[in-house]
Parts: structure tokens; C-alpha cells; sequence
């Protein structure tokens, strides 16, 4: 099987697709980007600066982790919007939550509830961003009423 967009990456020596998303400090995913594993975070990113621009206007402030700071952080200057890097401190040691990018772990662990989000089962790029979207639409429901199963 041959699919689209895919790529080993070397810290974790699997090959896979990675996704960038933008999520608002409630947890709703804006925008989603899927590409190959071995791409940079950083750079990759900047795909979706395009969506970012040209449908929200109101967006003043990114936070990211370190892999956004070189190219990302330098395009968000541009378009006049603070970046802000989310990263624990220097002293602290194993797992510490880390404020606001905390938001953005807690909506990846929503959407792994979701068998074709956790297994990449696509075959295209497109699928795979079509269904992290209608994951999010679902989620988005169940908070407007709890009883709704899709």
C-alpha cells in the first residue's frame, strides 16, 4: 500500500505522519496540518501560517513549544503576532504541565478516543486532516449536549 505523505522519524524511528494543529484556550481545533514524519515541527508549521492569515484576523498571540521558535516564530513577527514559547523551567525535572500548552496536550488526548485518529489508517493527507475536523465537530457537540453519540 502506498500512502501519501509519510516519513520516518528519528527520535522515535517510526514511520508516520505528524500533525500540527491550532487550538483555541478552550481546546477547539481552528486549523490542521498533516505531513510527513520527518519533517522539522518548525518549518512545517508555516503551512499553516497561510490559514491562519487569511481567515482570522483577531489572532494576536501564538504559544508554542521550543520546535517553533526559529522559522515560525520569525513569520509570526512578520505578520505582527506575538509568539510565545510554552516550555517548563529550567529546574524542574521529569513531567511537568506546562501553562497553556497544556490546551493543546488535552485536545490530542480528546481526539485519541477516535480509532481512525490513533491509527492512521488514511491514505491521503486529506482524510487524515477531514478526520481530525469531524473528531473535533464531535467533540464540540458533546459539550453543547452531553447524550449525543455519533
Amino acid at each position: 500500500m502506498v500512502f501519501e505523505n509519510r516519513g520516518t522519524d528519528a527520535n522515535k524511528k517510526v514511520n508516520r505522519r505528524k500533525r500540527q494543529l491550532l487550538v483555541d484556550t478552550g481546546g477547539r481545533i481552528w486549523f490542521a496540518h498533516v505531513h510527513a514524519g520527518n519533517l522539522h515541527d518548525g518549518p512545517a508549521a508555516l503551512s499553516l501560517s497561510a490559514d491562519i492569515f487569511c481567515q482570522n484576523q483577531r489572532l494576536k498571540k501564538i504559544y508554542g513549544d521550543q520546535a517553533y521558535n526559529g522559522v515560525f516564530a520569525r513569520k509570526m513577527k512578520e505578520f505582527e503576532i506575538e509568539f510565545k514559547m510554552a516550555s517548563r523551567p529550567e529546574s524542574a525535572k521529569g513531567f511537568v504541565p506546562v501553562a497553556k500548552r497544556w490546551v493543546v496536550e488535552r485536545t490530542i488526548s480528546w481526539t485519541n478516543f477516535f480509532r481512525r485518529i490513533v491509527k492512521d489508517y488514511e491514505y491521503t493527507v486529506s482524510s487524515s486532516i477531514a478526520w481530525i475536523l469531524l473528531a473535533n465537530i464531535q467533540l464540540m457537540l458533546q459539550r453543547m449536549e452531553p447524550i449525543c453519540q455519533i
